[in-house]
């Protein structure tokens, strides 16, 4: 008994202790804070700094003049691109965006067709006996039936694509400004009018619609290239991921 009584007033003496620091540390943070406002009050109030580097100018970004100069200085160091349409050009802009496009066609399609089983057997790896070494990714790992198909669809679609770039239609226009063409002619006077920074809105099939989709196109391409180094996912389960998991 005599031992419960010690502890019971051991514990009586910590927690008045406690309690005695707290209310001291509340009392001389109120009385700081006071101290601290009343010398406020007399104090001339700071300058605020303003950062240059940040600071936006007045005047608006030449963007046409900027474009104008790469496009003048591109054509200077690079003439025999620079004729065919390689580099900073409206025909390079055009079918870089038309690829982007078809590339998320073809993406989105691949991740609906995973998700529902239109590819047979998708994690079964091939033969080496049957496929040699076009089955090997690295050392003994071999390629799985789904990427193997993935892979072939790429292969065909490309060679589709080179096809009408070698030989295109006289109707459509070429990847290349190629002065046989029929279409040379509409094609140079294209040229000659950049899209600029923002195209005019019209809706519909239009030049001016189909450079803004192939810009976002691009622009989603880069994206999903960054998220996937980011999260270290395949891309098709970050495109499910963005949809709310509606493919698969």
């Amino acid at each position: 008994p005599q031992r419960h009584c010690n502890i019971q007033v051991l514990s009586s003496a910590i927690d008045f202790l406690l309690q005695y620091i707290i209310m001291a540390g509340i009392k001389t943070l109120f009385v700081l804070l006071c101290s601290f406002a009343g010398v406020s009050a007399f104090t001339a109030p700071a300058t605020p700094k303003v950062n240059t580097f940040l600071r936006m100018s007045d005047e608006p970004f030449p963007y046409k003049e900027a474009v104008e100069d790469t496009v003048e200085q591109w054509n200077e160091d690079w003439p025999n691109f620079a004729k065919w349409g390689w580099g900073p050009s409206v025909q390079a802009e055009k079918w870089n965006g038309r690829h982007a496009m078809f590339g998320w066609v073809f993406m989105c399609a691949t991740a609906y067709a995973k998700g529902h089983g239109l590819i047979p057997d998708p994690e079964m790896a091939l033969s080496f006996k049957e496929w040699g070494g076009l089955a090997v990714i690295s050392g003994k790992t071999m390629i799985t039936n789904e990427r193997a198909i993935i892979l072939v669809a790429n292969i065909h679609f490309f060679a589709v694509s080179l096809a009408a770039t070698i030989a295109p239609m006289g109707y459509t226009d070429p990847l290349l400004l190629d002065p046989t063409s029929p279409q040379y002619d509409k094609l140079k006077a294209r040229e000659a009018e950049p899209f600029g920074y923002m195209p005019e809105m019209k809706f519909g099939m239009t030049e001016e619609a189909e450079i803004l989709n192939g810009r976002m196109a691009m622009l989603g391409i880069v994206t999903l290239l960054f998220a996937t180094a980011i999260e270290q996912k395949p891309m098709l389960d970050i495109i499910n991921e963005w949809i709310g998991g509606k493919y698969y």
